[in-house]
């Protein structure tokens, strides 16, 4: 198993990850090629900014929005 799938599996449990603990626990050295990674390949990753604690990273489910906008951009591209 990859490290990216590592981190896949972690946030498929519902894990909540800072840019530090990602490195830290699954030897990714840049966890932003990681996520952009898991994003390209349909996963829904959410940045959450934080004012009191540091920010992490999350899985979810996509709003309507997105899947509006990832119909119509491959409705474009046929």
């Amino acid at each position: 198993m990859t490290k990216t799938e590592k981190l896949l599996n972690a946030f498929e449990r519902g894990a909540r990850l800072t840019s530090r603990q990602i490195t830290s626990r699954f030897g990714l050295k840049n966890p932003t090629a990681a996520i952009t990674a898991l994003r390209q390949d349909g996963y829904s990753i959410y940045f959450n900014r934080c004012k009191t604690k540091e920010s992490y990273f999350k899985m979810g489910r996509p709003s309507r929005k997105v899947v509006a906008a990832g119909y119509r951009a491959l409705a474009n591209h046929v």
